[in-house]
């Protein structure tokens, strides 16, 4: 070894010993483990259950099953054994699924349901972001003050103080109690309400997703770059003025990650709300598990919840690439 990689070496060693320690850190570390050993013998997980002869024979019955019917026949023994597979009896089958629904049961076409899901989980985002936009800047700490974006301009007089306090904290308890709702939950009091579906999911999703992106958005004006905003306060810029022109154009690639993010979750939340009664995935999904556990059926219209969220995840990448480059 050279004289120079041994000084590497004894430096690195010695950057080693002389790096910071954090007790918090290693105490936090030893609690997470002492609380993941404990959840295993508390929730009496059976690990070696898992991989018994039971559990394989169930698997196979269950790939079995999600094997479109047509491409299965009755055997020997009476039960429906797989036949060679064909991609046109697949196409037949899957238009059929798409145009009729659950087979034998008066159901809306796949397709008219995943559009009725798209348009659940659009409408509920939208309105999640333009009532988030509004929350959100009176619960960023930054921008809800008396003078945002002025420190040299002196403490304002307590009585504004007080109120902006009392504003910003309102609106965090706002935006607390709307995420902590269960969109299910909720989805039902409002169905209860309303008598209607599709609104109770449309507005569930939307209180929920709101309180969510309110919290993200107001934490994102919060740790944006603020010399921009300090130089526009500086030239006697409003609020309002600091806010549209300084942090909004900084934060939106981050909030449109947000945005797309929610929107995934509100296409699946949404297909879980169709069991509710409204015409969209999940009603689907659960009419094939009422009229047989038909996991064909019901595992094809999941995986077209599945690919509106790739198409989702898709748009996303684009509008983000599109913003990037624009700014």
């Amino acid at each position: 070894m050279s004289v120079s990689a041994h000084a590497t070496e004894s430096e690195l060693d010695a950057l080693w010993r002389a790096r910071p320690r954090s007790r918090f850190v290693r105490v936090s570390f030893a609690l997470f483990g002492l609380l993941l050993v404990g959840s295993w013998f508390v929730g009496d997980f059976d690990f070696a259950d898992s991989f018994s002869d039971t559990r394989a024979r169930n698997l196979d019955r269950f790939l079995d099953e999600v094997r479109p019917y047509p491409l299965r026949a009755p055997g020997p023994d009476g039960t429906l054994e797989p036949l060679p597979w064909d991609w046109g009896v697949f196409g037949t089958w899957a238009q059929q699924r798409l145009t009729d629904g659950v087979s034998d049961r008066d159901t809306p076409g796949g397709l008219e349901s995943a559009l009725g899901t798209l348009a659940i989980s659009v409408l509920a985002i939208v309105l999640a972001a333009l009532a988030s936009l509004v929350f959100c800047g009176f619960a960023a700490r930054t921008l809800a003050t008396p003078r945002p974006f002025a420190p040299h301009a002196g403490p304002a007089p307590w009585p504004r103080r007080l109120a902006w306090q009392v504003v910003r904290g309102a609106t965090r308890i706002v935006l607390i109690v709307q995420r902590s709702m269960p969109e299910y939950i909720l989805a039902f009091l409002l169905l209860a309400m309303l008598r209607t579906p599709a609104w109770p999911a449309v507005l569930a999703l939307a209180i929920h997703n709101c309180g969510i992106l309110g919290r993200l958005a107001a934490e994102t004006i919060e740790n944006a770059d603020p010399r921009p905003a300090v130089a526009l306060r500086a030239l006697g810029a409003s609020r309002t003025t600091i806010a549209l022109t300084s942090i909004a154009p900084a934060i939106l690639p981050r909030l449109l990650t947000y945005f797309f993010y929610r929107w995934e979750t509100c296409v699946r939340e949404a297909t879980v709300l169709g069991i509710l009664g409204l015409a969209s995935l999940g009603w689907l999904i659960d009419e094939a598990q009422v009229s047989g556990f038909r996991y064909d059926e019901m595992v094809f219209f999941i995986g077209l919840g599945m690919v509106i969220v790739l198409a989702g995840d898709l748009l996303s990448a684009i509008a983000r690439r599109i913003v990037r480059r624009a700014s």
